[in-house]
Order: C-alpha cells, then structure tokens, then sequence
C-alpha cells in the first residue's frame, strides 16, 4: 500500500471535515438563534455579561429614572412595575425596573442631580429584609459604607422617592423603608415627598399605594420640571404569534420556568428561580371533619442538591385551577387560540419577560399568572379605554377611580380579573385589551411558603408541611374564594390517594405538569431558610405557642429534640401550647404527642386549648396565663419563647399576656415589663413565624 505524504493528508483532512461541517450544520453548529426567545429561558435566570454598574446601565439605556424593588411576594416588584409606567405615560419620565440584587451600590454618590432613584421596599418577618434586599440593606445600615466618590456629604447629589411594605401586626412594622429611608437622609440625599407605608395588615395596601403616589409625583414634578401630558397606554412588551410552531414543538415553553426543565435535565442549584420538581412520599388528612381539610405532605428531596434546617420554610410553585384559565381566556376571546403559540419581546432595553417564551396563551395564564389574586382598582383604570362598550368603559373607568364604590363592589368579594371583567361587560369578550397588558398588569405566580414541620436531624431528605386548606366565605359571593395552592395541594393527595380525576370542590389542576413531567405525584419546591430556630444549646428550655397550623413547626421542634433524646442526649424543658376547636375533629398530630411524651418523659408537655368544647371559649393565650408562675421561673432561666400562627388576633392576645406575666410574677410596672419582653426580641429569646 502506497504511503500519503503530507500533502495527501492535509487534503483529506479538509475533505473530512468538510464533510461532518456539511452534516452538522444546523445541529452542532450555525444554529439560527430564535430572535424571539425570552432572556428567562437560561435555566436559574443566568446574568452573564450583564453590567452591575447602575450608573452604567442607566447612561447606556438613557434612563433618568430607576426604581429598585426589594420583594419577597411579588408585590413590591408590582408596584415598581407599576409606578415605572405611570412615570413613563403621564410625566415622560425614561424609567427601568431594577432588582436590588442584580445591581451593586457604591456607585450611588455618582448619580447626577437630574435623575431619580425609587425604593419600593418589604418588609418580610420579623423586620427583616426580602432576600434580594440583604446586601443593599446591609451596606446602606454599614458604619461608613464605602462610595466611589469623596462626596461631602456622600449623597448630596441622589435624589430619591421611597415606599415600603408592611403588615401592622408585626412589632417592626415597614422597618426596612424607615431605616433605609433615616440612612439615606443621614447620608445626604435628598427624598422627594413622603415616605409612603403600606399596610398589609389592615388590608389597605392598595389604596395606601394610591393614596401616597399621587402627591408623590406632584412633588417629583416640581423638583424635575416634569409637565403631566395625559397617560396613553404604551406596550412594554411586543406579542409575535409564531404560526410555524405548535404547542408540541420541542422548542415551545409549556409552563416549564427554564431551559433546563425544558430540556428535561433540570440541575441545581435549585432556588426561587428554579424549582426541583419533588415527588411527594406521603400525604394524608389531619382533620376529622367533612366540610374542612388539613393535609400533612411530605416530599422527597434525596435526589436533589437541596437541604434544609428544622424551622425553616418549603416553597410550593402552584399552578391556577381549570375553571379560572378557562373563565380568563374566554372573557379575552382567546378559548379558542389558547394552545397557539406565540413568543414575548421587550419593547426597550431593561424590561424583562417575567417568564420563558416561546410560549402558549394557555402555559402563560396557566403557569405565570396570579389570575386569581383579587384585582387592583389601577388596573381597572388602564383596561377602561378598551372595554368592550361604553357602558363597560364608563363603569371601568368609575371603577378605578372611586376607591369607595370599587371597594363595595369588587374589594370586599375578593373578585379576580376574569370575573371581574365578566360581571363588567356583562358576558361581552374584551377581545381589544392588548395581551401585553395583562402581563404588565397581573402579578407572576408566585410561590406560597410553609412552614417545615420535618426535623432535618429525623429526616434529612424529606420534608413535611402542614397546610389548613383554604376556604374564604365572603357576603355578596356565591362561591367562597379559594386559595390557589392549598388546593392543589389537596387534588395531589386526593390523586396520590386513588382518586383518578381529583377535583377538589370543582377545582381541577394540570397536576402532571407540563409534558406529563410532574406525572408520579410530583410538586415543584424549593426552601428558604429562616430565622426561626432552636436554641443551639438543647438544654435551653422552650415554650411554643402553635394554635392550628401554627403547630408546623413545633412539630418540628418537637421531634428534632425526641430524636435528641432518642441518641441519649438530654433536652431542657419544652412546652407545646396548642389549640384547635375540637379534641375529635381538629387536634393536629395527637398521637404524635403521646408518643414524644412516652419518649422524653417529664421534658415534653403539651398543653392544649380546645375553643368549641365548653360554653366559655378557651384559647392558648387563656392557658398561657393558667401557667404563669411556671412561665416565668423558666424564662429567668432563659428558655426561649416562640409563637406561629395568626399575627393579627392570637399572637399580639399572646405578647401582651407574656408581659402581664412578667409583671405581676416578678412586681415590676406593666411598662417595665413590655420592655423585658422587647428585649426577649431584641435577643432572639422571642421569636415568631406569623401571618396575617
């Protein structure tokens, strides 16, 4: 056989590779990129290449006008969203949306006196900062943060507007707006209007937002020189239908949150951007009774990367109910395209698709929308000018600008924007709303925390929940409004139970996901850690307070220190207040606590409070009192002191008992011993999981 030079083989080198680049044109190279494709597509939301300058982007994208959200919920973002486009549409006002995680700080004493800088903070718990709010607000609160300027004083130049977030019920209410708010100030810069504060817990949040903005960019106008022109509605973002692509391309988006779990290989980390879709080990009823249901799941988390802490809160990604993505694409007259697809562009530089595309009508209403939240009177504001009608445009437009008349007709019923629009045009589809508008206007689907009520020393790869589900009966309303992801919950348990066609009280859910992949009794989670902890020194004596669900956690508690003693170490002293209405109907976990008392002896007691089985009703704060020298003996020896549940009524009932105890056991003024208390806080000696 002759032998190649080198020539010969050079030749038949390029021949080859001639030849595979032939072949793999369009598959490993050369791929046409989709020009429609949403930046969210990239699994965990990846940012690289993005600048973290603020000065930079705002200069690049001609913006004088940015607004940073610290939100845990979604709704701060919304208000964000919110106030960047009415700056825009009335004022003129070249303004961007910011998370305060994607952009770094010390740049701030840099921003020129013509621009504006909007803080729309939360507070989340007990005082604490949102998760993307953490590092700004600890750089802000720092001794002497460090800018890159010699300012004197370091912001003379930032002018700011600032609203915060808040819930009553908590001891540090809208704590993070007020300290950012006072270290700004202190720093220099200069606020323009009030600091504006809205109260979850009275149910005013809305109306507080509307009420502070509008002064707010009175007083905006004036120090910028803006005109008001009237608002027109102007897209964010631009729908392209893709009329070569079916809801069966491989390509298409089905309710997937990225890439990864599109290409069904989803990885880690797994976070509130990415979800690890866990397959449910167990789940049964808690609850005795026909008309109420309590469910204990626990999910399987062996073959993810996640891991948890006892105390710390599960994240449930639920998906709408049937009836309300069928009653939402109706009213719009999209039944009939909801399975074409279509792909989502932002219409200018720093918006962002609020999820993946291309996508469906039906994945997007389904999967990324909070169509069942109860509407805002703005949004009713901005849809006006495309009713279907005069008569429904005169009515929207009453609607939104009446808070009275919008709160009797559609506050107090907890109505969402389907129904509303229903009831509006009288059954008449608002075919004219641009499909960009609801995106803008309606909330992303968020996740629901629970409360772990597992202990990670038990059962490092499982996680159990404890969920009430929920059920609201409002006057005016025919049918009671329901919560989102409670009762998906319960059509998974009724699933994973032998129940083929789940439809907990009508409701139905895609509950084997998009593709089929949640198939097997799967839930998308992740976990958040918290605050709400045990003592590190299991010796420490612990007094929970957990009427109903509020149980969750000690659950958890109690078992991490069973298993503790289980492994032949000693625990201090740890009390379980809990109340419920019945012994027989609705005493979570009862057999549990007879089997950790059998195991911890005189260490574990529980102390119950059953409010419907005498005439008087008997609550766990009636019991605490009961028990008010013991109390306080084991507070002076410094046991920790934890209340889960109800903010509203049972824990501040709980607080001011705690302070009637330490005052009339040890014989100091009232006023002395709330401040006793207030330093427990302080210290982390009192510490609380609580909702409104």
């Amino acid at each position: 056989m002759a032998e190649l030079d080198t020539l010969d083989i050079i030749v038949l080198a390029a021949i080859l590779l001639g030849t595979v680049a032939y072949f793999t044109k369009g598959k490993l190279w050369g791929v046409a990129k989709d020009p429609y494709a949403s930046s969210l597509a990239a699994a965990n939301g990846a940012k690289a290449g993005k600048t973290r300058n603020i000065l930079e982007k705002m200069e690049e994208s001609g913006k004088n006008c940015i607004i940073f959200y610290g939100s845990q919920t979604g709704t701060a973002e919304d208000y964000a969203s919110r106030l960047a486009k009415e700056g825009k549409s009335r004022y003129g006002l070249e303004t961007m949306v910011a998370d305060l995680e994607d952009y770094d700080y010390d740049n701030l004493d840099a921003i020129p006196e013509d621009k504006v800088v909007m803080f729309v903070l939360a507070t989340y718990g007990e005082g604490e900062p949102t998760d993307n709010a953490v590092d700004f607000y600890e750089f802000i609160n720092g001794d002497s943060p460090q800018f890159t300027l010699d300012n004197e004083p370091a912001l003379g130049n930032l002018n700011y507007v600032a609203f915060g977030l808040g819930n009553n019920t908590y001891e540090h209410y809208n704590i993070m707006v007020r300290n950012v708010d006072k270290a700004l100030q202190k720093l220099g810069a200069h606020r323009i209007g009030e600091a504006g504060e809205g109260d979850d817990g009275a149910g005013t949040m809305e109306e507080d937002f509307l009420a502070w903005k509008d002064p707010m960019w009175k007083a905006l106008a004036e120090k910028m020189g803006l005109e008001e022109r009237e608002a027109v509605y102007e897209p964010v973002f631009g729908i392209v239908e893709r009329d070569t692509l079916t809801a069966e391309s491989p390509e298409v988006y089905l309710g997937e949150p990225n890439k990864t779990h599109l290409d069904g290989t989803p990885k880690g980390p797994f976070n509130a951007h990415n979800p690890y879709i866990a397959p449910i080990a167990e789940s049964y009823e808690l609850f005795n009774v026909k008309d109420r249901n309590c469910l204990h799941m626990e999910v399987d988390i062996s073959a993810s990367n996640l891991s948890y802490q006892t105390g710390d809160h599960l994240a449930v990604w639920p998906t709408n109910p049937g009836e309300e993505v069928d009653r939402f694409l109706n009213i719009l007259g999209l039944t009939e395209k909801r399975k074409n697809v279509i792909s989502v562009k932002a219409l200018e530089p720093t918006a962002k698709v609020p999820f993946p595309t291309p996508t469906t009508f039906d994945a997007i209403v389904r999967y990324h929308m909070e169509i069942c939240a109860p509407v805002s009177r703005q949004f009713l504001a901005t849809l006006a000018p495309f009713a279907p009608d005069e008569a429904s445009k005169a009515e929207m437009t009453k609607l939104g600008g009446d808070k009275d008349y919008f709160h009797d007709k559609i506050n107090v019923h907890h109505l969402n924007i389907g129904r509303v629009l229903e009831i509006v045009g009288k059954g008449k589809k608002w075919s004219n709303v641009p499909f960009s508008a609801f995106i803008e206007g309606i909330t992303k689907l968020q996740p629901r925390y629970y409360s772990i009520s597992s202990s990670s020393l038990e059962q490092p790869k499982k996680i159990s929940i404890t969920a009430v589900v929920e059920e609201q009966r409002l006057p005016g309303r025919d049918d009671p409004f329901r919560g989102v992801s409670t009762n998906y919950l319960l059509a998974l348990k009724q699933k994973q139970n032998g129940d083929p066609n789940p439809s907990p009280y009508g409701l139905t859910y895609e509950i084997t996901g998009p593709r089929n992949k949640y198939d097997g009794i799967h839930v998308p989670v992740h976990v958040r850690h918290s605050n709400f902890k045990l003592p590190s020194d299991p010796l420490k004596p612990v007094i929970m307070i957990g009427p109903g669900t509020g149980v969750a956690p000690f659950r958890g508690f109690v078992r991490e220190r069973r298993k503790m003693v289980e492994n032949g170490q000693s625990v201090g002293k740890t009390i379980l207040f809990f109340g419920c209405r019945k012994s027989t109907e609705d005493f979570l976990y009862a057999k549990e606590w007879e089997e950790a008392k059998q195991v911890m002896g005189d260490s574990f007691e529980i102390v119950t409070a059953f409010s419907r089985e005498s005439g008087k009703k008997v609550y766990v704060q009636h019991r605490l009192k009961e028990r008010s020298k013991e109390i306080n003996e084991l507070l002076e020896k410094k046991a920790y002191f934890y209340v889960c549940g109800d903010a509203a009524n049972m824990a501040r009932e709980v607080n001011n008992v705690l302070s009637q105890i330490i005052s009339e056991e040890r014989g100091v003024p009232e006023a002395k011993a709330e401040d006793i208390v207030k330093n427990m806080r302080a210290s982390n000696q009192y510490q609380e999981d609580v909702w409104s």
